[in-house]
């Protein structure tokens, strides 16, 4: 009834086999799922909201989650060995990382064995309290050793709110950007998702990701309206999402 009588309409309602670039889905590495358990309830949970291919994004950060190859690996073997063949069937789980932008980073970089989210582009992100110093070298050394930044959730950096024109400057330095569908909502403030309308309106957002880490945010997600008008714009930057990442 709702979208027969309202210019609403439910997100999960684009999502339909969509490739979720961005989540915390592999046991026991990072702030996402602890345990294999609750790895395999948020992939059901979120295969229901209709995510088809799942591009786990563990954090690498050197102080908190010291991740490597290694480790990344193990959990999705462990996570792989605990599904059966009819859900393998109906999903593809490839993982990649999600690189915080510290000290270590750069000695990651220069060693050329990024974790991609596929082929070359790699998903980045930098500290809520403020940015690095040298956030425009490094994204111009990221593309100088062939790979394309993809920032996730800009709209999150709170330190660019009152200075919305940055974003213009970040785009046109390489930097590619990933929505946080939660930002959509009230979830992370209004300030969040305040800017997160504005990105979209100006079409600086290329992609759309979870970034789930429990189940409270699929829940979250799966009921979650947005306005007409919203979900046109987000219907081309899933669309767009898909379109780059599919394995298919």
């Amino acid at each position: 009834m709702l979208q027969i009588f309202s210019k609403k309409q439910f997100l999960k309602d684009l999502l339909e086999d969509f490739v979720d670039i961005h989540n915390h889905i592999l046991p026991g590495i990072d702030d996402g799922a602890k345990t294999i358990q609750e790895s395999l309830e948020l992939l059901k949970n979120m295969e229901a909201l209709g995510v088809k291919q799942f591009i786990p994004t563990p954090h690498i950060m050197q102080d908190f989650y010291p991740n490597t190859d290694e480790s990344i690996g193990n959990a999705y073997e462990l996570l792989l060995g605990s599904l059966n063949k009819k859900t393998l069937n109906k999903i593809t789980i490839n993982p990649a990382a999600e690189y915080m932008l510290d000290g270590n980073f750069e000695s990651l970089l220069n060693e050329g064995q990024l974790f991609t989210l596929k082929h070359n582009y790699v998903l980045v992100e930098m500290s809520y309290f403020q940015p690095p110093i040298n956030l425009e070298e490094l994204i111009f050394k990221i593309k100088l050793n062939g790979y394309i930044p993809v920032l996730a959730h800009p709209e999150r950096y709170a330190y660019y709110h009152n200075n919305l024109d940055y974003y213009a400057r970040l785009k046109h330095l390489g930097c590619l950007f990933q929505i946080n569908l939660l930002s959509l909502s009230e979830y992370y403030g209004t300030s969040v998702q305040k800017t997160a309308k504005y990105l979209l309106n100006e079409n600086l957002i290329d992609f759309a990701g979870t970034d789930a880490h429990n189940l409270y945010q699929v829940e979250t997600l799966t009921n979650l309206i947005l306005s007409k008008k919203r979900a046109s714009k987000m219907l081309e930057v899933i669309q767009n999402t898909n379109t780059t990442f599919s394995v298919i």
